[in-house]
């Protein structure tokens, strides 16, 4: 149940942040994501996944200090795509990429095809966690609150979704090849 909700504020966070900024602020709304991260810490199982959250947590906590409390609150997206990408990359460096150990969750003995597979799929979300890292810093810097809401909260998830889908097709047509 927690983990639901946790997935539920994620995915609500800009709209919130946004809303947030249009009645308080910044500085009142701060404290509201640092509760969130602490939840979000206790609700994930995961050591790697803990460690992107405890760096997120510094990270925007610095940059709400030297930088302000706005910036802090809008660089989370950015700071998650971070995280993420440092876990991808370096999963590239281990024994078995970070597809890989998702995908032996339901298919423990993988066949070397699908593992060079989900190697291949490990590069594309990490090119994906680059990508819209960038973008999410961009508007974080330079847009508008408005075109911020937009990307972070509605483009984001829909490029994701989309990679989701297609690598989810393609892997389909890979298992039957």
């Amino acid at each position: 149940m927690l983990k639901l909700a946790v997935i539920i504020l994620s995915v609500c966070y800009p709209f919130g942040v946004y809303w947030g900024l249009q009645h308080y602020e910044a500085k009142l709304i701060l404290p509201l994501l640092l509760v969130f991260l602490g939840i979000r810490w206790i609700a994930i199982g995961n050591r790697s996944e803990r460690y992107v959250v405890i760096v997120t947590l510094l990270l925007v906590v610095f940059i709400a200090v030297f930088y302000g409390e706005q910036l802090g609150l809008k660089f989370y997206p950015v700071m998650m795509n971070l995280g993420f990408l440092f876990l991808f990359v370096g999963s590239l460096f281990s024994s078995a990429s970070f597809v890989e150990r998702l995908a032996r969750l339901s298919e423990p003995d993988l066949p070397p095809k699908a593992v060079i597979y989900t190697r291949k799929v490990t590069w594309v979300w990490s090119v994906f966690f680059l990508v819209n890292g960038s973008v999410a810093a961009a508007t974080a810097l330079w847009a508008t609150n408005e075109i911020w809401l937009l990307y972070n909260g509605l483009i984001a998830y829909l490029m994701m979704g989309l990679l989701a889908g297609g690598e989810w097709l393609v892997r389909q047509r890979v298992r039957n090849v």
